[in-house]
């Protein structure tokens, strides 16, 4: 389809993204296919989704996985966002089978909590929000920090990782520090943040 519109992007696509951006080792091709379907849907491009959530299954994420993925981007990134990526990532899974069975339950029992990094979190966001909007401080710790981010079916790296792709993609310049130091905490390296950065 490219090629018959435009032969040069084809080419371009070819040595610069499929032979270049995707061969690199700072990421695996997990990884990759995570920040890449993280980007979509923070960018609502569902046009381009359907082709990288195959390539993400493809690359040894799991369905549970993508499921996490499109309900923390919900609060990311924004409800239509998620509601885009629902119907794109339905019809995938139609496509190659997976059921209901595969997915994660609405409310499993939650990874344990960091006190101690939620303490300093909530003292950060009572300082700094608190006095403007009250409201964004509760629903900051719950539903979000103290339920979605302790689902088990996404590591808290893997996690860290769409929330930075997304922020980048969206352009939240003003929470990307703190999500990046939160993403090292839990095990990203300065190399794989490197390079999430220069793909997103």
């Amino acid at each position: 389809d490219i090629r018959s519109v435009s032969p040069a992007l084809a080419r371009f696509g070819r040595e610069a993204i499929t032979e270049d951006l995707w061969t690199r080792d700072a990421l695996s091709p997990r990884d990759r296919s995570v920040v890449t379907v993280a980007m979509l849907i923070a960018r609502n491009q569902p046009a381009e989704l359907k082709h990288y959530i195959d390539v993400a299954l493809d690359s040894g994420v799991t369905p549970a996985e993508l499921s996490e993925i499109i309900t923390h981007l919900a609060f990311y990134s924004g409800w239509p966002n998620a509601m885009s990526a629902v119907s794109v990532t339905k019809a995938v899974f139609e496509t190659r089978g997976v059921t209901p069975d595969a997915l994660p339950d609405a409310s499993p029992d939650l990874l344990p909590l960091n006190q101690e990094a939620e303490k300093q979190r909530s003292e950060t966001v009572e300082k700094n929000v608190g006095p403007i909007s009250p409201g964004l401080v509760k629903f900051t710790a719950d539903p979000l920090f103290l339920d979605l981010w302790q689902r088990p079916a996404l590591k808290p790296r893997d996690r860290s990782l769409i929330t930075v792709s997304a922020l980048i993609a969206s352009g939240q310049s003003a929470q990307i520090g703190y999500h990046l130091n939160r993403a090292m905490d839990n095990g990203l390296s300065v190399e794989e943040a490197g390079e999430t950065e220069r793909i997103s």
